[in-house]
């Protein structure tokens, strides 16, 4: 591609040392930037690429966009925003690969990884190729492997990179998820959405968007621009619901699922065993029974996120429900790595996330036994919501153990300072700390009986935990089965 085929795509644009020349990538690390590309000069949160323009040439750069001129002699163009552009010009380059699918944005605080994968198992039910893109990575069947991935929404060029190896292998549909980062820092600019999907919004990255309105604001930018004949499905029975309405564009396809609250597509008469939960789904004037293997009342509501997207795509709903029926649970959400006792391994980082999985897991709990919860929260992270998990564990746990998860730069023993202010009473008969998370999961055979469930919350399916100077391997379902899995476990 000519440099010039990109600028006409600008508006405002100002050049430096300017000629027309040939692109054959497109970068904004220096360290990765090769012979040929355009390096985008990002100011980041504590680096700005304009500081490396000068390594890039270096390394081979044949442009550079940036927002302000810089002392580096090759062809530079200047605009007011290099995030807003690299996004624009990374689908330029690949093709326009988002409008050769059709794709679908889920966004929310919890859920989006097992609304991706419900989604994407229903779209292969009806016989569909379907890629997905999010935490856990991107994969281009639910059989494939996954691709890592840097963040749950790639950066513009590695996006619509993966866009166009998607299309060009004949895949019809994907489904990501759609971070509220990625959306106000423009990542997914230039995707043309078919469909989005909202699954709740509660606290949770307070440390970068300051305020929840803030974090509403930049959730409801993929509402916002979803094009005419698009369609968008909202859970009624989330406090934002009506706002996340009132920004979807006209004729844009509306579609409400929910509990408690009249949806169109609306959930009854559920159940929690161990296998999983059983409910009665209501939607165009049917009724229908299903049988999860998911289980939690936030299992219910991503399926029937899933459920309300798959009638809005128009698939058939014995399909929908064969689909939803079928799929077992997701990597690290709600994952049962041991029956007797009961050990659950799930992801919830977030005040929402915990009240959430140990209210599922409290439906598990035989009357007489007890419900451990043991987790801990990030360093370098939103600090408000680590009193508030300390409460909401406190108050819905039998026994506790707060520990570490991935403290990064800060002390971990500061973290959990943090996480025992919300804590009412330390009982020491109830209440633990051990800050090796490893130590700490040792210790749940020590406080547990059989009949006892355990949650081990806050990382899910990570296998690693980041220290200060240092990240290692660590994943709490291998180290769970370290110390329950034995004759009887799963």
């Amino acid at each position: 591609m000519r440099l010039s085929e990109l600028t006409k795509l600008l508006t405002e644009f100002k050049t430096a040392n300017y000629k027309d020349i040939d692109i054959s990538g497109i970068s904004y690390n220096s360290l990765l930037t090769k012979k040929g590309d355009i390096f985008i000069c990002i100011r980041g949160e504590s680096s700005d690429g304009h500081n490396y323009a000068q390594n890039a040439a270096e390394k081979g750069a044949a442009a550079l966009f940036c927002e302000e001129e810089l002392p580096v002699k090759i062809p530079q163009i200047i605009v007011s925003d290099t995030k807003r552009t690299m996004a624009m010009i990374a689908s330029a380059f690949y093709g326009e690969p988002s409008k050769q699918i059709n794709l679908i944005g889920v966004t929310g605080t919890n859920g989006k990884t097992t609304v991706t994968h419900l989604i994407q198992r229903i779209l292969e039910e009806n016989n569909e190729t379907c890629a997905l893109i999010g935490t856990l990575g991107y994969k281009l069947s639910s059989n494939d492997e996954y691709k890592e991935a840097k963040h749950t929404t790639p950066q513009p060029p590695e996006l619509q990179k993966d866009l166009r190896l998607m299309a060009d292998d004949g895949i019809k549909n994907v489904v990501m998820e759609v971070s509220s980062h990625s959306l106000e820092q423009n990542r997914v600019g230039g995707c043309d959405f078919d469909g989005a999907v909202f699954t709740n919004l509660t606290q949770d990255h307070l440390d970068y968007h300051i305020t929840m309105k803030n974090y509403f604001k930049a959730k409801a930018i993929l509402f916002e621009n979803l094009k005419k004949g698009a369609f968008a499905v909202i859970n009624a029975d989330d406090e934002y619901a009506k706002d996340f309405i009132s920004v979807i564009p006209e004729n844009v396809n509306l579609i409400t699922f929910g509990v408690k609250n009249n949806a169109d597509v609306k959930a009854e008469n559920i159940d929690f065993s161990v296998e999983g939960a059983s409910l009665t789904v209501k939607f165009n004037g049917k009724s229908e029974k299903m049988n999860l293997h998911l289980n939690g009342m936030f299992s219910v509501y991503n399926a029937l996120a899933a459920f309300a997207s798959a009638l809005a795509m128009n698939i058939n709903y014995q399909t929908i429900i064969n689909a939803l029926e079928k799929t077992k649970s997701v990597a690290g959400r709600f994952e049962i790595v041991n029956k007797r006792p009961l050990v659950i391994v799930d992801y919830a980082h977030t005040p929402d996330g915990l009240e959430n999985v140990l209210k599922a897991a409290r439906e598990l709990t035989p009357e007489t036994s007890n419900l451990i919860c043991l987790f801990g929260c990030g360093g370098d992270r939103d600090t408000t919501k680590r009193p508030k998990m300390g409460k909401i564990a406190d108050e819905l746990s039998d026994k506790v153990i707060v520990t570490s998860d991935n403290p990064r730069s800060e002390d971990p023993q500061l973290i959990i300072s943090d996480i025992m202010a919300g804590i009412k009473t330390v009982d020491n008969k109830r209440i633990f700390v051990e800050s090796d998370r490893g130590e700490a999961i040792k210790f749940l055979k020590t406080i547990s009986n059989p009949e006892d469930v355990i949650v081990i919350a806050g990382k899910g399916h990570e296998d690693y935990q980041i220290l200060k100077n240092e990240t290692i391997h660590f994943d709490d379902r291998e180290e769970a089965r370290k110390v329950f899995v034995v004759k009887g476990g799963v």
